[in-house]
C-alpha cells in the first residue's frame, strides 16, 4: 500500500519512470512464484505459554504514518473473539496517524510499555503496513518478539518489515499485489507466493492487501478457539466463511484502472470532503473500511466528526481524535453512522455507494488497491 500513494503522480509523468516500470511488470506470476499446492486455510493451533489464561496480542503502529484497516480490523476482530488479550501498540508515544484515511489514533500503550507489562513477549504480534518501514526502532522491536517465540503476522506492506527484521529469509511468504515484484527482488532468498491471501511458514504470517486482514485474522481465531468458534464469529461481524485461496491473476494495474485513476486524480473540480459521524461506542470495524475506501477513490477526502473535540473511544476500546465538529465546520456530505452490526458488511457497502456515485471503475479500483475479490 506505501507504493500506492505515489502512485498518480507516476501516472502524470514518463511512463518510464520507475513506478510505470513496477505496473507493466505486474502480470501473471511465473511458475516459480504460483504456488501448486492447495491453499491450506489452518494455521498452527495455538500452544499455550506462561500459564496464560489467554494468548497475548500485540498489534503494533509506527506513529508517522500507518495503514488504518490493517491495524484496525485485526484489533477489531480478535476483540470481538474475546479469546485473546489484545494490545493496540505504537512504537512512540503519542498519536498515530492513519492512512489512506487520514484518522487520528491514540494507542493503548508504547512498545516500551508493553515490554515493561509482558517481559517475555507477546504470542502473537500483528504488522501492518507503515510509511517508515525501515525504522529502526519498530524492526528491532519486531526482531525481538520473534526471538522472543512470538507468532508474527505481517498484514499487506507489514510484509516490509518482517522482511528488514530479518524473518523472511528461506521461508515462505506473500505480499500486496503492487509490491510484489519489488519483494522479490529485494529478498530473493524468500520463497514468494501467488495465489493465497495469507501464507503460514512456522511462525511468521504474511498476507497479500489489505482485506487479507479478516481471513488472516479468523485464521488466528481458529487457531486459538477452534474452528467452530471462529465460524460462529465471522457470521455474527458479517461473513460466512473465509478461505486463504486468492484469485492472484486478477490483481494487476490494466490500462482501464490507470485511465480511472489519473482522471479522478486530474479532476480536482469533483473532488469532495465526506464526514463519517462517529460516538462512543461506534463499531470501530465498519467505520475504518468504511473510511479506506472513500478515501482511495482519489476523489474524496474523509473527515471523522463528533458532536465535540473529546477523543471518541469505540466499541472494543480504540480511541479516535475526531476531525470536525456537527455543525462547527463538519463537510456538507455526511455519509450514516457506521453500522453497529455485521460491520464486515460496511465495505461492501461503501464499494456499492461510491459505484453510484462515482462509477462503477473508481469502484473496482478501491477493489484493486484494497485487493478485495469480493465477498
Amino acid at each position: 500500500m506505501r507504493r500506492l500513494i505515489l502512485l498518480p503522480i507516476c501516472l502524470l509523468i514518463a511512463a518510464q519512470t520507475p513506478c510505470a516500470a513496477n505496473a507493466r511488470a505486474l502480470g501473471p506470476a511465473s511458475p516459480v512464484a504460483r504456488s501448486t499446492e492447495a491453499a491450506p486455510d489452518r494455521l498452527p493451533a495455538y500452544a499455550p505459554r506462561f500459564g496464560r489464561a489467554k494468548p497475548v496480542v500485540a498489534v503494533v503502529a509506527e506513529n508517522h504514518y500507518t495503514e488504518l484497516s490493517d491495524y484496525v480490523v485485526p484489533f477489531g476482530i480478535l476483540s470481538a473473539s474475546n479469546a485473546v488479550d489484545v494490545h493496540a501498540l505504537a512504537t512512540q508515544p503519542g498519536v498515530v496517524r492513519m492512512f489512506p484515511a487520514n484518522l487520528t489514533i491514540v494507542p493503548q500503550a508504547t512498545t516500551d510499555d508493553f515490554d515493561r507489562r509482558f517481559p517475555k513477549g507477546a504470542d502473537y504480534v500483528v504488522v501492518p503496513a507503515v510509511h517508515r518501514d525501515n525504522d529502526p526502532k519498530l524492526l528491532a522491536w519486531v526482531a525481538a518478539q520473534a526471538r522472543k517465540g512470538a507468532t508474527v503476522v505481517g498484514v499487506c506492506d507489514g510484509v516490509w518489515v518482517l522482511a528488514r527484521a530479518g524473518l523472511l529469509e528461506g521461508r515462505q511468504a506473500t505480499g500486496h499485489w503492487y509490491s510484489f515484484d519489488d519483494l522479490r527482488e529485494a529478498y530473493p532468498k524468500t520463497q514468494w507466493q501467488r495465489g493465497k491471501r495469507y501464507v503460514a511458514d512456522g511462525k511468521v504470517v504474511t498476507t497479500t492487501g489489505v482485506t487479507a486482514t479478516i481471513p488472516v485474522s479468523f485464521a488466528l481465531v481458529e487457531a486459538i478457539e477452534g474452528r467452530a468458534k471462529a465460524l460462529a464469529l465471522a457470521k455474527s461481524l458479517g461473513v460466512e466463511r473465509w478461505s486463504s485461496a486468492h484469485p492472484s491473476e486478477r490483481f494487476r494495474l490494466g490500462l482501464s484502472p490507470i485511465l480511472t485513476i489519473a482522471g479522478n486524480y486530474a479532476s480536482f473540480w469533483r473532488h469532495e470532503d465526506v464526514g463519517i459521524p462517529v460516538a462512543p461506542g461506534v463499531d470501530e470495524i465498519s467505520l475504518v473500511l468504511e473510511a479506506d475506501a472513500f478515501a482511495t477513490t482519489f476523489r474524496s477526502t474523509v473527515y471523522t466528526v463528533s458532536k465535540d473535540r473529546e477523543p471518541v473511544v469505540t466499541r472494543r476500546g480504540l480511541t479516535i481524535l475526531p476531525d470536525r465538529v456537527t455543525n462547527v465546520d463538519a463537510p456538507r456530505r455526511m455519509l450514516s453512522a457506521p453500522r453497529s452490526n455485521q460491520p464486515l458488511r460496511a465495505l461492501d457497502e461503501a464499494l456499492g455507494i461510491i459505484a453510484k456515485g462515482m462509477g462503477k471503475r473508481t469502484a473496482d479500483w478501491v477493489r484493486l488497491q484494497m485487493e478485495y475479490p469480493g465477498p
